[in-house]
Parts: C-alpha cells; sequence; structure tokens
C-alpha cells in the first residue's frame, strides 16, 4: 500500500518537474547550439535543486537502515515538494504542447516505467532509485530530445519534401525574403498591407522563421497566390542559405545589421555576412532593399549581380528616403522622396520608432518597383497595425504604456527610449536589460544604462544580477539613486508606478523568457 502512496506522489511530482525542464528546453530552442546545456551550466542551482538532493539522502539513508517512520517522512516530504512546486509556478510563456513536445513526453514515460521491470527486493531500493530519477530529470530531458532526434529529422524530411512538391505548383509565385537582426516581423506585416492592395499575399504567420515556420505556411499556401513573404531568423552563419534553398526568393530587405544573437554567431562581421547570405542568394534580375543609413550595409560588397534599391532618412543619396517625420502618442507622420521625382508624398502611420520608418520605407521602395501606385501605398501604409509587443500603445486609466517588450537589442533598445523622448509627460522605463549579446553584454547595458539617464525621470529595473551593468551606467552619469528601483516581478513595477505623481510615459524595454528569471 505504502508503495502505491509514494508512486502516485512521486508521478505527481514528476509531471512538474517534466513539465518545468521540457519548458526550458523548448525555449532553449531544443538545445540548438547547446542551448539547453549551457542554459543548464549557468543556471546549475536550479538544476540541481536542494530538495531534490535532499529527498535522494532520505532514502538512502532509509535504504540502508530501514527505518519504518522515515517512509512516512519520505512521502510527507514529496507531498510538500508537489505543493510547493505547483504553487511556485508563474510563467510568461507557457509551455506549447506541440506533437514534438508529446513526443518527448512518451520518451520520459518510457524511462521511468522501466525501472518497473527491474525486480526490487527492497522496496526501499526502488524509492532510493526514483528519488535519483526525479533529482536527474534535467539531464533526462536532455536524453530523451537526443533519442528523438532520427524521429525528428525522418519527420523534417517529410515535410521538406512536401513542401519541395508544393512549390513546383506555384510556379508564378514571388518569393520576397526578409531578414535582419531586429524589425523582420514589423517589416513583414507592413510589407504584406503595402502589396495587399493590388495582390494575393501570404506572409509566415507571427515569428515563424525557422525552416519548419516556412514548411508549415508554404503547404497551406493555394495555387492562386501571388506573393509568398518569408521572415527569414538566423542564429549562426549558413542559416540564411538554407532558408533560401528551399524557398528560392526573388527579391529580399534587410532591415538592419545589429548585434542580436552575437553568442552564436561570434562577431559582427559574421552576423553581415549571415544577412547577406539573402541577397546573394537572389537571381539576377532580383532586387535586395538596404538601408543606406546602416554601415555594414552599405560596406558590404555583394558577390552577386543583383539590382539594389537603397533607402535612407534625410539621405539624399538613397533612391526613397523620408524627412521631416512627426511623431505623437497617436502615431506618426513624414515625406517621402524619391530620387528621380521632385514630388514629395505624405505618408501617415500607427506605428512610432525611426526603426518604422525604414520599415515602411523599404515596403514602399518594393511596392513601387513591383508595380503599386503612390495612392495605393498610402492606403497601405495607413493601416498598418501595431505588432503586439514591439512600439505598441496601450492605454489604461491615466498611463500611457510603449509596449517594446519583445527581443530588445541595443539599437533598438535606443530607437525606443528616442521615442519616449518625445512623449510630454513623467517618462518611466521599466527593463530587465539585454540578453544574448555575447561578451559585450554587460558593455551594451551599460551604455542602455547611460542613455537612459538622459531620458527617463524613473527607472525600475527587473532582477538584480541581468540589470547590474545597467545600474553602473546609470550611476556613472550621476543619475539620482532615490529615482532607481530594483525588483523582481513585474506587477511590483506597476505599484511603484502607481505611487508617482502626474502624465506617466511607461517604456516596456524586453521581458526575458522564464529560463532568465532571477527568482
Amino acid at each position: 500500500m505504502n508503495i502505491l502512496i509514494f508512486i502516485c506522489l512521486f508521478l505527481g511530482y514528476l509531471f512538474i518537474k517534466i513539465k518545468k525542464n521540457v519548458h526550458i528546453l523548448q525555449q532553449n530552442f531544443y538545445n540548438e547550439n547547446n542551448r539547453y546545456l549551457k542554459w543548464g551550466i549557468k543556471n546549475s542551482f536550479k538544476v540541481f535543486n536542494f530538495f531534490d538532493i535532499l529527498l535522494c539522502f532520505i532514502n538512502l539513508y532509509n535504504l540502508k537502515y530501514n527505518i519504518h517512520y522515515l517512509e512516512w517522512i519520505n512521502m510527507t516530504y514529496l507531498l510538500l515538494l508537489y505543493y510547493q512546486m505547483t504553487r511556485k509556478i508563474k510563467v510568461k510563456i507557457p509551455l506549447k504542447i506541440t506533437n514534438r513536445v508529446k513526443r518527448i513526453f512518451i520518451t520520459l514515460i518510457i524511462f521511468y516505467i522501466l525501472p518497473l521491470f527491474i525486480w526490487f527486493d527492497d522496496k526501499y531500493l526502488l524509492y532510493f532509485v526514483y528519488s535519483v530519477l526525479i533529482c536527474g530529470n534535467y539531464f533526462l530531458v536532455f536524453l530523451a530530445n537526443i533519442f528523438n532526434i532520427p524521429i525528428e529529422k525522418g519527420i523534417f524530411y517529410y515535410y521538406k519534401k512536401k513542401t519541395i512538391r508544393k512549390l513546383k505548383t506555384c510556379n508564378d509565385m514571388v518569393v520576397i525574403g526578409i531578414t535582419g537582426s531586429y524589425g523582420k516581423t514589423s517589416s513583414k506585416n507592413i510589407l504584406y498591407e503595402v502589396l495587399s492592395t493590388k495582390y494575393k499575399v501570404v506572409m509566415t504567420p507571427k515569428n515563424y522563421n525557422t525552416l519548419y515556420g516556412l514548411m508549415i505556411t508554404i503547404n497551406n499556401i493555394d495555387k492562386f497566390t501571388d506573393v509568398f513573404i518569408a521572415e527569414m531568423g538566423a542564429f549562426k552563419l549558413g542559416s540564411i542559405n538554407k532558408l533560401c534553398k528551399l524557398v528560392h526568393p526573388r527579391h529580399g530587405i534587410i532591415t538592419n545589421i545589429g548585434m542580436a544573437h552575437l553568442e552564436t554567431f561570434h562577431t559582427r562581421e559574421n552576423i553581415q555576412k549571415g544577412k547577406f547570405e539573402l541577397a546573394e542568394s537572389l537571381p539576377n534580375n532580383g532586387v535586395i532593399v538596404l538601408n543606406m543609413d546602416d554601415q555594414y550595409q552599405v560596406s558590404y560588397h555583394i558577390k552577386n549581380d543583383i539590382n539594389v534599391i537603397w533607402i535612407g532618412i534625410d539621405n539624399n543619396l538613397a533612391d526613397v528616403s523620408a524627412s521631416d517625420i512627426i511623431v505623437t502618442e497617436n502615431g506618426s507622420c513624414f515625406k517621402v522622396n524619391f530620387k528621380d521625382e521632385d514630388t514629395e508624398y505624405i505618408f501617415e502611420t500607427r506605428l512610432l520608432g525611426n526603426h518604422n520608418i525604414y520599415n515602411i520605407l523599404s515596403a514602399i521602395a518594393l511596392g513601387k518597383y513591383m508595380g503599386i501606385k503612390i495612392n495605393e501605398l498610402q492606403i497601405g501604409i495607413k493601416r498598418v497595425r501595431s505588432i503586439p509587443h514591439r512600439l505598441e500603445i496601450k492605454k489604461v486609466n491615466d498611463l500611457i504604456i510603449i509596449d517594446d517588450s519583445y527581443n530588445s537589442n541595443p539599437v533598438g533598445a535606443k530607437n525606443a527610449l528616442d521615442v519616449l523622448k518625445m512623449m510630454r509627460g513623467v517618462k518611466i522605463i521599466i527593463t530587465p536589460g539585454m540578453i544574448e549579446l555575447g561578451n559585450v553584454e554587460d558593455e551594451c547595458n551599460k551604455n542602455f544604462g547611460k542613455y537612459i539617464s538622459k531620458i527617463a525621470d524613473y527607472v525600475i529595473l527587473i532582477g538584480k544580477k541581468k540589470t547590474k551593468a545597467i545600474y553602473e551606467g546609470l550611476i556613472e552619469k550621476n543619475y539620482n539613486r532615490e529615482k532607481i528601483f530594483i525588483i523582481n516581478d513585474i506587477q511590483e513595477a506597476f505599484r511603484i508606478v502607481n505611487g508617482i505623481m502626474g502624465k506617466k510615459y511607461i517604456l516596456l524595454e524586453n521581458d526575458l523568457p522564464d529560463i532568465f528569471n532571477e527568482n
């Protein structure tokens, strides 16, 4: 009877542990580039949970001395652990129960069932074995992922062949690739609205910018589609090449070359080469839209012969440029100039920030090249909506929130602060800082802090360790310490905000995934 009670308690606690570690695996892209293992090394105190280790010692002691009451202590302890874990769970991005996750769960169930087929003369030995399996759950999740690699590869090649067959039925469809260190999703959505004024357009949804994302989208395309817009993400050299070999884009846009994913690209030059893989995959009759205000785009020598359309802000040398930009909390208004024309055209948008003006210019440039009239371009730009968590304006009672909480980077963060600077009221920033910037992460966060000091009236930092460099940057610029708050919970941040008087503009800059939580 006691064994049954133990197994029930064990299974309850184990389910919570498995769910937690599979969630970590998913947020680390199923250990792509050993991200899951690297996370484990950095967070060993979370991998080797003290309470799980103590459970092993309780069962080891019980195994040696067979003390009956320790068996009940063991089961009571398991119950308390289960209660603590279920009470504590609070996640920003929930685990997505995909087919891949289901396969990992099934593999783990097999791992945990196997010891039951071994005959244990001593039930305390069974207790000890399972307490060790609980303690090592992080590694078993890693092992389950490894075991499933052949299955995942088989599924991948099946869908890849299906995608290639589907693309052969869409010979007349124009594929446009969009890549860059940031702004890909915004640029894609803007281009979609512009091209939809004339063509039947399909784009990759949300941030489906991997091979899987492209294949899922393509397999749902019908043969009457005129244009397919493919967002292309990359973590290392060669990633964009793989995507281009699958979809064969005719035209492309490179939004910006920044320092996102520097940890996996290693150098900014590698990021530059990686993004230009799109341009160098285009056919000779293709067009690439580039930003003349980005030195890393201007300085790169493209190795193939393609047409280039340059965009810029207040840049007379650009083929398409913007000037006289006016920004309010309701959106932006600006003039667009074409190098080969004398007329200036007024464009209005709900979007904020210069980086969005660049994205709009890219869409205008490519849209005009593809035969869309100016008045249709203006209509398309006007109906573009903000993307959730990318400089999205939210009005809550007397608060105006500028939500820029999606995947911050040095240039994007500066752009967001520039938007905050234009607002008339009490300026507050809430941020946990920037991540995945390799060995320049602290330097970038320190510079971020210095720039914040020029703009924000109050600073709320989420997580003491992660925001240490930001704090140092603020102090170096003699920022008022009494206006800096360091906390661990975003809810507490809004309690602080409520105590500040005046019309408040709050910039939410970045929202780290759960794997970066400090508490």
